[in-house]
């Protein structure tokens, strides 16, 4: 079985010290490409240049924590990378960018302005956007609704299943990962089996949101106290728990949702093609 992990963050701190040993870890539990967002423009080379080291794919963006540090300069620039690389065919998205509310300290009129700006960058270069929707879902569906991009992936999405309907009606794909693996993530996990098959995709968001099986006991989980990193590694196993939960085999997931991070991003189309020439 082959995996695509559609959101993993290998620039940081702890995972880039052994990089080379993270992924080909990965890859031995059939996690053969990932997705690496950027966060702010301190990062576009980083996740460029590692995509290539690695043999994956980047989105570059600016995330809404990283907002309030963001000026129209930094959209700028954001435009001219797109422009710059729009023939890589490893560069397969605009992201992560979105909308924030479960932290307090951002500008929220500042955030939206960030966001409405990507998403046209994201349009006017007919690139599929990676988002962001914490706490924010129907906020960032009214900008989505006035923009249109070209659709792509709400990622870690734990939303209402109205909201999951209305994404995927504009041509999004759900991202799912470690949360799902929570028996007490009730919403979540029957978002996970009610939701059509063809509009799920799978990620870890590495090293955030560790599945269950990163901590021993409930004790270490509730003073955050993990086993291991989490890594691209893990997404066989959280793979295990959506198909569990949808009781379809993993077989059968697996295809599906490959299909389904193509259809999300159709530049890895492009790519997987040019590896096989």
């Amino acid at each position: 079985m082959r995996w695509i992990d559609t959101h993993c963050h290998l620039d940081a701190p702890e995972l880039i010290a052994d990089i080379e040993a993270t992924r080909a870890l990965a890859c031995t539990r059939g996690v053969a490409h990932c997705v690496i967002p950027a966060v702010n423009r301190h990062n576009f080379d980083t996740v460029r240049k590692l995509a290539a080291r690695l043999g994956d794919s980047y989105a570059l963006g600016i995330h809404p924590l990283c907002t309030n540090e963001a000026q129209d300069a930094d959209l700028q620039q954001l435009a001219e990378q797109i422009d710059q690389h729009r023939n890589d065919p490893r560069l397969v998205a605009v992201g992560e960018i979105g909308l924030d509310y479960f932290v307090n300290h951002l500008d929220d009129a500042h955030q939206q302005h960030i966001f409405r700006a990507q998403l046209k960058i994201a349009r006017n270069a007919n690139l599929p956007v990676i988002l962001h929707v914490r706490r924010s879902v129907d906020k960032v569906l009214k900008h989505l609704r006035q923009i249109e991009p070209a659709g792509g992936i709400a990622h870690a999405f734990n939303g209402s299943l109205q909201q999951a309907e209305e994404l995927i009606a504009r041509g999004f794909k759900l991202g799912f990962g470690g949360a799902c693996t929570y028996e007490r993530a009730t919403r979540l996990r029957r978002l996970a089996a009610e939701v059509p098959l063809s509009s799920i995709v799978l990620e870890t968001d590495s090293p955030d949101i560790p599945p269950h099986s990163i901590y021993r006991t409930a004790a270490e989980r509730a003073e955050g106290v993990r086993q291991a990193i989490n890594t691209p590694a893990e997404l066989p196993g959280i793979a295990a728990c959506v198909g569990a939960l949808r009781g379809i085999p993993v077989g059968e997931l697996a295809a599906q949702v490959w299909k389904n991070t193509e259809s999300a991003l159709p530049r890895l189309q492009v790519h997987f093609a040019a590896q096989q020439r």
